[in-house]
């Protein structure tokens, strides 16, 4: 990790950046990090499950093909709102501010 008041060097070689000079920013740092993994997690919990069951219903033809085009397009839906949930994270703040 590397505050991003740091040198350029450690910035570069750093895996993270913590934009703040703060250190109270390697919490939150490690709390958006398990936040996402989980979140990513999530994802590939449910498009395996939607796969495995639709593609043989498809394969069978038992679904139209707009149907199953749509089906596809709402999993592709899915995955990119349950991922935007990670904006509404709340991070802690700096404790001097005060505006």
């Amino acid at each position: 990790m590397a505050i991003g008041t740091g040198t350029d060097i450690a910035i570069e070689a750093a895996d993270v950046t913590l934009m703040r000079g703060d250190l109270m920013s390697v919490a939150d740092a490690f709390m958006i990090s398990a936040k996402t993994m989980r979140n990513i997690k999530q994802n590939l919990f449910f498009a395996f499950v939607y796969n495995t069951a639709a593609i043989p219903i498809a394969a069978a033809g038992l679904l139209a093909p707009w149907v199953a085009g749509a089906a596809m397009a709402f999993s592709s839906v899915s995955v990119v709102l349950n991922a935007l949930r990670l904006q509404r994270v709340k991070l802690a703040q700096k404790g001097g501010d005060t505006a």
